[in-house]
């Protein structure tokens, strides 16, 4: 019952104070302005990762954890809001941004959040050395994730919110409080705000809302999942499964064209679904559906046997194959699966 409370206070207040925000981002021109890369057509505010921290802090200090991580949860939050308000505004050099999150990626590896074991198989895999960079390069590849995929209205909220859903869940089936608390206060702050961000958005997240959520589960992700005895690394990919494809195969794109990893294109899944006929808003709601599909997965997951796991794995696999090649999110045009898929289709229904 607490629990919920804590998910109907945060909504409440970021719901509330959202409109502020966005009345002070005109004001002060914290705003995007439309160009060719762009779909919006008016200036936006894009305030929506500050109206999320604020009622995120605000909640976890009511809920008093007596876990000491809220704090470089907090901290790094606010620190990677601030670097997010500055791109937004001055649109900062991708190696600067970058520098900016390794320095706040410091913050919960300084108070000893770290990657420094997996149990696979129930064999314990030490990185000794390793542990400290393996945890950096952990934390940037999903706060830039969800930074990437945040191209159309609500769907890197949304994308989060369910993943944020799953940690909390095997939060629970892992006895795992703290994880579960924060996992749920931020959901319900991140909902106040994808009110306003769902299409037609009347404010964006920014790079400050798309980064905040990307640190906070990257954090998470280590939290809620460093003690788990099988497929340890697993379960957070699984459930940012989405975020994953999309980075992945972009990064593999950029390197087959030759083109430098940190270029923009308009090549990302969500881009690739518009491309094909899909709506915006029917774009975000597919890539949910996708994601919501990733999130169960990883529960079952959880909750499988080692031949059950191993089905799953394999199951998921196939389904990203599909997903690539029905989107062409590499940029190849190979449909091997596809194609062979719709022989054996013919082939019965003939």
């Amino acid at each position: 019952m607490y629990t919920l409370f804590l998910l109907v206070l945060s909504a409440i207040i970021s719901f509330i104070i959202a409109p502020l925000f966005m009345r002070l981002s005109y004001r002060f021109g914290f705003v995007d302005y439309p160009n060719h890369r762009k779909q919006h057509e008016r200036p936006m505010p894009f305030s929506g990762g500050v109206s999320i921290l604020v009622s995120f802090v605000i909640t976890v200090i009511i809920a008093q954890p007596v876990e000491r991580e809220y704090i470089p949860i907090i901290l790094g939050g606010t620190l990677i809001v601030i670097l997010g308000i500055i791109d937004d505004k001055y649109d900062l050099k991708p190696s600067i941004k970058f520098l900016g999150q390794l320095v706040v990626i410091s913050i919960p590896i300084f108070f000893g959040i770290i990657i420094d074991t997996i149990n696979p198989f129930g064999i314990t895999m030490n990185f000794g050395v390793f542990a400290i960079p393996f945890t950096f390069l952990w934390i940037a590849v999903i706060i830039n994730a969800i930074n990437l995929i945040d191209g159309l209205d609500g769907l890197a909220a949304g994308v989060s919110v369910i993943a944020l859903s799953s940690i909390a869940f095997i939060g629970i089936l892992q006895n795992n409080i703290f994880v579960m608390m924060i996992s749920v206060i931020l959901i319900g702050s991140t909902l106040g705000v994808l009110y306003y961000n769902f299409n037609p958005a009347k404010l964006f997240l920014g790079d400050n809302g798309s980064m905040l959520l990307g640190y906070v589960l990257g954090v998470l992700s280590i939290l809620g999942f460093k003690n788990v005895t099988f497929f340890s690394i697993l379960f957070p990919i699984i459930i940012l499964g989405v975020p994953f494809i999309d980075i992945t195969f972009a990064a593999v794109r950029r390197y087959r064209e030759g083109v430098s990893l940190t270029r923009a294109d308009r090549g990302h899944l969500h881009h690739k679904l518009q491309y094909i006929g899909f709506s915006h808003r029917e774009s975000v709601i597919l890539i949910y559906f996708m994601a919501t599909l990733f999130a169960v997965a990883s529960v079952i997951l959880y909750l499988s046997t080692v031949t059950g796991a191993v089905l799953i794995c394999i199951l998921l696999v196939f389904s990203v194959v599909i997903i690539v090649e029905a989107t062409d999110l590499i940029g190849s045009n190979k449909r091997t699966i596809l194609n062979f898929l719709q022989k054996i289709f013919e082939r019965i229904s003939s």
